[in-house]
């Protein structure tokens, strides 16, 4: 019984949660450039704040993890993130070929479905609430369930930031009971236009199964090929300090 009204608490859940996004979208769909710049320059700001905290929760909720490495890859997925992205045009016209009268135009895809793993939880939501509000999207993440807290902190954190920016309310949302259920209604809800999703195999199958358009990132604990133009020593002090990061 007690999982039965999990599943639907969690299913009433995702429903609410998109139906915000879809609407606060619509109204970040209409903002320019500089609304959006700013708006994300608040929550990487924000994000590099809030890394060592957020660090600290993914590693005491998740048991997985090195707190200090965690500390680095929250800093990288909202910093480095940020730099790379911060002067991309998203808005309007981006790029234009006089030449041959083409030109392409930035639209937002509408309301992403970002499935987050338990492995690293915190720097994954910082960078997909990122890259998703960029490109004038919501976003509505699916926890690992192992890493719900920590994750529900993370979106809630830059969904502050965002808000306090000028963004609208309801812009990035996460699961806070997560389920099976819940995700895979999320991963096919009619509202959803696109699946960022991260985590075990099975799940990134699942993602590009449900009918979506889907980026999927599976295991990366895969064995190494040193080739022989390799500077060996180097290749082998980076591949031990990659698996041990």
């Amino acid at each position: 019984m007690m999982k039965l009204d999990k599943d639907l608490l969690s299913i009433q859940e995702v429903r609410n949660l998109i139906q915000q996004a879809k609407e606060a979208q619509k109204i970040l769909a209409t903002f320019t450039q500089q609304e959006i710049d700013g708006i994300v320059k608040t929550m990487a700001e924000e994000g590099m704040r809030a890394s060592r905290w957020l660090a600290k929760v993914a590693a005491e909720e998740t048991q997985i993890g090195v707190y200090e490495d965690k500390i680095i890859k929250n800093l990288f997925s909202t910093k480095r993130v940020y730099e790379y992205i911060k002067d991309l045009k998203t808005v309007g016209i981006i790029h234009a070929d006089e030449k041959n009268r083409v030109y392409d135009i930035a639209e937002p895809m509408g309301v992403v479905a970002g499935l987050t793993p338990t492995t690293n939880p915190t720097s994954t939501a910082l960078f997909k609430a990122l890259i998703a509000l960029k490109s004038r999207n919501a976003i509505v993440f699916s926890p690992h369930p192992r890493a719900a807290d920590c994750t529900c902190q993370t979106a809630e954190i830059m969904h502050k930031a965002a808000v306090r920016a000028g963004a609208p309310k309801g812009i990035i949302g996460s699961i806070y009971y997560p389920t099976m259920e819940a995700t895979n209604l999320l991963m096919k809800h009619p509202d959803i236009s696109v699946i960022l999703a991260t985590g075990g195999s099975g799940m990134v199958k699942a993602a590009y199964s449900s009918g979506k358009p889907a980026y999927g990132v599976g295991p990366g604990n895969v064995p190494a090929y040193i080739e022989r133009s390799a500077d060996v020593k180097k290749a082998v002090d980076d591949i031990i300090d990659s698996k041990t990061f």
